[in-house]
């Protein structure tokens, strides 16, 4: 056996060879060694057999390989491997550059976390920067590997991108789409989903989409979807940053579909002229101008009023009417100034345009660094309330300047009585009222509220009479006061409770509001911010009572007390135990008639970090008046199982049905791979299954598949629908939502 050979090449080498010194990096030394033959001539260097090569970060793995110090390249051969930083590269033949780290190779294969790449040829271009011929690309790390993105040529630049040309997506060996160019940013996600559906409203479906970025500041989302019913659909998602150090964004939705049968309809509300060619086109954008200065844009286009119900499902139950509104606000320690501009984009859409309208906020600050405070708003808006082109409702519209200034004085008393006594004016033009003595008023049908501000929409057969421009005053005063009181239990320890220590603190507090209204009568006042009915008390503070239109001369008596019981848990203290009770005294209040509001009592208890329970009531207690109570239970029993129960109960409210809700919903972690989730909603009142979900989730390595089932109740009208998802996982990380929802996956 032939024992091993070291060559030792470096600047300390002595004769002719110091002459041509080898300038390595650093003056690095370069280490070859092999179990064969290893010679030296002529400044070439040549080892055989297990050949191993060490100069500076880098190390060349190879059965043969020769060193030219005049050129120092490194040529390998044979079961090649290149490892330099955290970088692998593996080939049949390399050409290696130990100054410029340039490599040149033949059936070259790298991995370098998380991507695998390999290819027929590969070549530097730039420093970091490579050119693959015929390459493929993938996440995963098999011999075999579920997908592959397989391109004509592939550049890849460490820790920053890879750009793909003439590339096909392959599932296995089953070609599926084909892309001309394909930019992936080594930093952010590059997700793929094939979800096979069936929805009652729109057939068997398939809904795909590609998320991929286009450059360092543009990533999109590409949507091709296919409903049975509907026909083909296509949609393009990009989200943008620009500006200094990426402080702006932009996040632009568009979506387009010839729809086949545009009256189906799965509720009981009847559908009419309904385009054919149906469309979304979002923007939501933030610009910032300077440090002080941002502009923002919420806008939103839609061929019909039905789109964001049949395609956009979670959105729809949170926003069924998109608002479309630009701002540039202007922001100092000091003040806010504002200008906005908001607009009927959508016909069929009741809105309230302001066109435009400015307001100057004055942030509460000590007058002259004394100790009173002083706070202020300041607008003036161009106002129309738009009612939809085929309602039977006509518009109104009115100039309106507002002006509010409020004085406050807190201060503490004793060492624990906080108290803060406020005075405050408005001033109120509008360009335009109502003529009361031409007015129709309902007939005093509801006990909890003053008529005047039930007054109908105006109709061509009653419309609105003008009485020309009024200013209308309003005084308000009122004194905000509390303390605490606390005690504290360090004997108190039990581990099932989850108690470590207790602090109890109680804190009652007080609230009176008075507001006197002098000018025009309120129910002249044309409705633009105004009342809306609502199960939950109102503010009674200015300037956060905004419905500035429908304000009324009031004296209400907010009282309450709260409590807290407070202990230790994983270096922290947390709220074990929380009740804030309290309810109104009615004196004068238009928006509720009874001398006593209901007595609200919200609880929340957090015994265990897996187990917290809430209930939000309210009952008559004094007077008449309604009953809601809304209670939840969140528990984690064992560490693969999470269970959700709440029950929302609403009876004698005057303004919403009654109602008795169960939601039921749970999630299971069978083992690794393997998901279980549910959620059913039952209303009792009806006695109908309103929803019901289900889902099975399974990890696949670099996958993630999905299936789920819905079933939905609409007013007697059934819906039914079944999917199947399968996602590309993250780059290099994926999470997914267990709220599965087959009416959104094609559309956000």
């Amino acid at each position: 056996m032939r024992t091993p050979a070291r060559f030792m090449i470096a600047l300390l080498l002595t004769g002719g060879f110091a002459e041509g010194a080898i300038k390595t990096p650093e003056n690095a030394p370069i280490e070859i060694t092999s179990t064969g033959e290893t010679r030296y001539e002529n400044g070439i260097a040549t080892a055989h057999d297990n050949v191993e090569i060490h100069v500076g970060d880098s190390d060349i793995y190879a059965d043969h390989a020769r060193y030219n110090s005049a050129t120092h390249e490194v040529t390998a051969n044979g079961h090649v491997r290149i490892y330099r930083d955290i970088s692998v590269y593996l080939a049949d033949e390399a050409v290696y550059n130990t100054d410029t780290k340039e490599i040149r190779a033949t059936h070259v294969k790298t991995a370098t976390d998380p991507y695998f790449l390999s290819g027929e040829n590969v070549t530097e271009i730039t420093e970091n920067g490579y050119r693959i011929e015929n390459g493929t690309f993938t996440t995963h790390d098999a011999p075999n590997p579920n997908f592959h993105l397989r391109a004509h040529t592939i550049r890849i630049y460490e820790k920053d991108r890879v750009v793909f040309q003439n590339v096909v997506l392959y599932i296995g060996n089953v070609p599926v789409l084909w892309w001309p160019y394909l930019y992936q940013s080594l930093n952010d996600a590059f997700s793929f989903t094939v979800s096979p559906a069936f929805l009652s409203s729109w057939g068997p479906s398939l809904l795909t989409a590609v998320t991929f970025p286009i450059n360092d500041h543009i990533k999109a989302r590409v949507r091709l979807d296919y409903r049975g019913r509907r026909g083909l659909a296509i949609g393009f998602e990009p989200d943008m940053t620009y500006g200094k150090d990426d402080s702006s964004w932009a996040k632009l939705k568009t979506y387009y579909l010839q729809d086949q049968n545009p009256l189906i309809n799965q509720t009981n509300e009847v559908r009419k002229d309904v385009p054919t060619g149906r469309y979304r086109v979002s923007l939501q954008d933030k610009t910032q101008f300077r440090e002080d200065i941002e502009g923002f844009a919420n806008l939103t286009k839609l061929s019909d009023p039905f789109v964001m119900e049949d395609f956009y499902q979670s959105e729809f139950r949170v926003d069924p009417v998109p608002d479309n509104v630009v701002a540039l606000v202007k922001s100092d320690p000091f003040y806010t100034l504002t200008g906005i501009a908001r607009f009927q984009a959508n016909e069929f859409f009741d809105q309230t345009e302001r066109l435009p309208e400015v307001v100057l906020d004055v942030k509460r600050h000590a007058l002259f660094g004394g100790p009173i405070f002083y706070e202020g708003e300041t607008g003036f808006a161009e106002l129309r309330r738009q009612f939809p082109n085929d309602s039977p409702f006509e518009s109104y519209s009115s100039e309106r300047f507002d002006t509010f200034h409020q004085f406050t004085y807190p201060n503490t008393y004793f060492g624990w009585l906080s108290v803060v006594p406020r005075v405050g004016f408005r001033g109120t033009y509008y360009g335009e009222t109502r003529d009361l003595g031409k007015t129709i008023f309902p007939a005093d049908s509801n006990p909890f509220i003053d008529p005047e501000f039930l007054i109908p929409d105006p109709t061509p057969a009653n419309p609105i009479v003008f009485a020309g421009d009024t200013f209308r005053a309003v005084f308000n005063a009122g004194v905000e006061a509390s303390f605490k009181i606390s005690r504290t239990w360090e004997e108190v320890q039990s581990r099932s409770l989850g108690l470590d220590g207790l602090l109890h603190v109680i804190q009652p507090f007080t609230n009176f509001s008075y507001v006197k209204e002098s000018g025009s009568d309120p129910a002249a006042i044309l409705q633009f911010d105004r009342f809306q009915p609502s199960t939950e008390l109102r503010t009674i503070d200015f300037p956060q009572f905004t419905s500035i239109d429908s304000i009324d001369n009031w004296t209400v008596w907010r009282v309450g007390v709260r409590n807290r019981l407070e202990t230790r848990r994983d270096d922290d203290t947390i709220t074990w135990f929380g009740l804030d009770t309290y309810l109104d005294v009615n004196f004068t209040n238009p928006y509720d008639r009874t001398p006593y509001s209901n007595l609200f009592n919200n609880i929340w208890f957090a015994p265990l970090p897996w187990a917290k329970f809430t209930i939000e009531s309210q009952i008559p207690a004094f007077d008449k008046g309604f009953t809601e109570v809304n209670t939840g239970v969140v528990v984690q029993p064992l560490s693969n199982l999470e269970i959700s129960l709440a029950h929302r109960h609403l009876n004698d409210n005057p303004f919403f049905v009654n109602s008795s809700l169960f939601v039921v919903g749970g999630y299971y972690r069978l083992n690794d791979n393997w998901g279980l989730g549910l959620q059913e909603i039952y209303e009792e009142a009806t006695g109908v299954l309103e929803e019901q979900r289900y889902s099975l989730y399974r990890d696949l390595t670099n996958w993630v598949a999905s299936f789920g089932a819905v079933i939905r109740d609409n007013s007697g009208v059934k819906e039914y629908g079944v999917i199947f998802t399968v996602t590309l996982k993250a780059f290099p990380k994926f999470g997914f939502d267990l709220n599965f929802d087959p009416g959104s996956t094609g559309g956000q």
